[in-house]
C-alpha cells in the first residue's frame, strides 16, 4: 500500500467515524432543545439542580456518534460472528436507574432535610395532601382515553404528584410493563412543570378562593415534642408498609432520612445524607435520565401528549388540595386559610411558599407558610403512596 493509499484510508476511517458522517436532523433538534433546557437551569435557575444535569446529558448524548462511546458500543468478530457489548460511562452509571436505586436514595436525603414537626402538629394536612393526588389519577384516566396502556399511563399520572424522583422511581419500574420508552419525557416535564409552579398554581389559587378566605390568619401551630418526631416516621413507615408494601422503598427511605434527623444521635449520617450523598446521586441521576433523551425516541406525538397531559395533572392536584382546604375551612367555621390546600403538592417547600406569598398579597401581615408545610410534606408522603399503589396494580 502506498503512502498515498494509507493517507486516503486513514481520512476515510476519520470521516466515517466523525460525527458528521452518522448525525440525522433529529440530533440537532435535541442538540437545540437542551441548549433550550441548559437556558432555563442557569438564567431562569428553572430547578436547575436536576434539569442542568438533564439537559446537559441530553447535550451529549445527541452529538452524532457520541452516544456508542457514552452508552455502550457492540462489535462483532467477523470470524465467529460474536457480538461483544462494551458498557460506556453513563452506560454503567445507569445501573442506578435500571434497578432504580438512584430515586430512593434523593428520597433518603430529602426526609433529611424535611421537618413533619408541622404534620404532626396538624394532622388534618395529611387530607389535603391526599387530595392534591387527584391529578395523578385523573391524568391516568386520561392517558388511557389517548390510547397509552395502563403501565405508561400510570407513569404519566404520577407527574401530578410534583415529585421528580418519584416519577423516575415509578417510570423505570413500571418500565418493563408497556412498550413505551417514557423516562426522559416523564422526568423532563415533571421537573419544568415544577419550576413553573409559581405560574401554573397563582391563578388557580386566586381563581378559586375569595378575597375574604385569602385573609384569613390561621392559629400558630403547636410546639411538636422530640419523642413525637421520633416516633413519627417509625409509624408511618409500619403502617404504609403492612398496607402498600409496594411504596417501602421510596417511603422507607424517606422516613430513614427523617429518623436520622431527629433522633440526633446520627448527625454525621444525617448531614451526608442531605449533602454529600444527595448531590452526588443527584448529579448520577439527571445526566442518565437525560441521555435517555435521543432524537428518534423523543421526537414523537405521545411527547406532546405527555406535555399536555403533565400540564393538566399539576393543574389538577392543585385544584384537589385547594378544595380539600376549602372544605375544611367549611367545616371549622372560617379557621383553615383555602391557600394552604395548593401546598398539598409534593413540591417542597416551593409549593408552601406559593401559598405565603398569595396570602401576603391580600394582608402583608398573614404568615401561612408554616400551615402550608403540613400539606407541602404529606404530599411528599402521598406522591410515595400513590407511586406504591399505582405499582402493585400495573407492576405485574
Amino acid at each position: 500500500m502506498s503512502f498515498w493509499e494509507m493517507l486516503g484510508n486513514m481520512f476515510t476511517g476519520l470521516w466515517e467515524e466523525s460525527g458528521l458522517a452518522q448525525g440525522d436532523w433529529s440530533n440537532y433538534v435535541m442538540i437545540a432543545i437542551s441548549l433550550v433546557l441548559m437556558f432555563l437551569a442557569i438564567v431562569k435557575k428553572f430547578e436547575p439542580l436536576l434539569l442542568l444535569p438533564i439537559a446537559f446529558g441530553m447535550f451529549i448524548i445527541n452529538i452524532p456518534g457520541a452516544s456508542e462511546v457514552l452508552w455502550m458500543k457492540t462489535e462483532v468478530d467477523e470470524a465467529t460472528g460474536e457480538e461483544t457489548v462494551t458498557r460506556g460511562l453513563l452506560g454503567w452509571l445507569n445501573y442506578g436507574v435500571e434497578y432504580v436505586i438512584y430515586p430512593p436514595l434523593i428520597f433518603m436525603g430529602i426526609g433529611a432535610m424535611t421537618d413533619f414537626g408541622p404534620l404532626i402538629a396538624n394532622p388534618k394536612s395529611m387530607l389535603i395532601g391526599a387530595a392534591a393526588q387527584l391529578g395523578v389519577f385523573l391524568t391516568f384516566f386520561g392517558a388511557v382515553v389517548l390510547g397509552f396502556d395502563a403501565a405508561a399511563a400510570a407513569s404519566i399520572g404520577i407527574i401530578g404528584g410534583a415529585d421528580g424522583p418519584t416519577a423516575i422511581y415509578l417510570t423505570q419500574a413500571l418500565a418493563k410493563f408497556t412498550n413505551h420508552d417514557l423516562l426522559s419525557v416523564i422526568a423532563i416535564a415533571a421537573y419544568s412543570y415544577m419550576a413553573l409552579i409559581p405560574i401554573i398554581q397563582k391563578p388557580i389559587m386566586k381563581l378559586m378562593t375569595t378575597k375574604k378566605e385569602r385573609a384569613i390568619k390561621m392559629k400558630q401551630l403547636r410546639e411538636v415534642s422530640k419523642v413525637e418526631k421520633v416516633i413519627f416516621p417509625i409509624l408511618v413507615t409500619l403502617f404504609v408498609g403492612i398496607l402498600l408494601p409496594d411504596a417501602i422503598p421510596l417511603l422507607g427511605m424517606l422516613m430513614l432520612g427523617n429518623l436520622m434527623r431527629e433522633s440526633g444521635v446520627v448527625n454525621r449520617l444525617s448531614q451526608q445524607a442531605q449533602n454529600g450523598l444527595m448531590n452526588t446521586i443527584t448529579i448520577f441521576l439527571g445526566i442518565c435520565v437525560g441521555c435517555k433523551a435521543i432524537g428518534t425516541t423523543f421526537l414523537q406525538l405521545q411527547t406532546l401528549y405527555i406535555i399536555v397531559l403533565g400540564l393538566v395533572a399539576f393543574c389538577c392536584g392543585t385544584i384537589g388540595g385547594l378544595g380539600m382546604a376549602k372544605i375544611m375551612n367549611k367545616i371549622s367555621g372560617g379557621k383553615i386559610n383555602p391557600l394552604i390546600g395548593s401546598a398539598g403538592v409534593s413540591a417542597v417547600p416551593m409549593a408552601a411558599r406559593i401559598s405565603e406569598d398569595v396570602g401576603r398579597q391580600t394582608d402583608p401581615n398573614n404568615h401561612l407558610l408554616m400551615h402550608a408545610m403540613g400539606p407541602n410534606v404529606a404530599g411528599v408522603i402521598g406522591s410515595a403512596v400513590a407511586a406504591g399503589f399505582l405499582l402493585a396494580c400495573f407492576g405485574g
